[in-house]
């Protein structure tokens, strides 16, 4: 039997894709193991989340970098170092370098809380409930140089309510990425991804 993959995850927050991703491994939804979770914030709750799981962190304060440079050469030497197959932004809240892209070309994946390319950046909620959307939703996508603007995975769309205000349409969406994202992490992780063009294709 092969190895399970290795999967390191990114993050700033609170971890709630973490968790998803977590409950996933626990009942080998996906051939693969979360090796590491790295964060460039020392407070963000996702820390204790993978250490209650037993998985090991690594905090890099961006803070106490003196340049982005500095700071994404080090994360790309912990990267290199441990060898993922898969690296998951989970609620990381900085653009991945070039460098870094370069390194693991569309083997890093990301969960964004709209329709892409509707609504890409920060506060994509916000953005959908002043713009008067009636449908919103979120997005897995392979991370390129662009703002979300990488191939897209697997997306999933829910309603967006006259009352809703950016939090209520959030915590909706949040429900969908919980199930989304442990979906597009086992497709890539048996390898039933074809990437043609800007198309992500399902094989098998």
């Amino acid at each position: 039997m092969d190895p399970k993959k290795r999967i390191v995850v990114l993050v700033s927050g609170r971890g709630s894709n973490l968790q998803a991703l977590i409950e996933a491994e626990k009942k080998d939804y996906f051939p693969g193991t979360i090796a590491l979770v790295i964060s460039d914030n020392p407070d963000a709750y996702a820390l204790s989340r993978a250490e209650r799981a037993d998985i090991p962190t690594c905090v890099l304060d961006y803070s106490t970098f003196n340049s982005k440079k500095e700071y994404e050469a080090e994360l790309l030497k912990i990267l290199l170092g441990e060898s993922p197959d898969l690296i998951c932004l989970a609620g990381y809240m900085r653009i991945v370098g070039k460098k870094i892209i370069h390194h693991f070309p569309y083997r890093i994946l990301n969960i964004h809380p709209s329709l892409l390319p509707a609504f890409p950046g920060l506060e994509a909620q916000k953005q959908a409930v002043e713009y008067g959307v009636k449908i919103s939703g979120c997005t897995v996508h392979l991370v390129d140089e662009g703002m979300d603007s990488g191939p897209i995975v697997l997306q999933a769309a829910c309603s967006v309510w006259d009352t809703d205000d950016s939090q209520s349409l959030a915590d909706r969406i949040l429900e969908y990425e919980h199930q989304l994202y442990p979906k597009a992490v086992k497709l890539f992780l048996e390898e039933k991804l074809k990437i043609v063009g800007r198309k992500v294709i399902r094989e098998g």
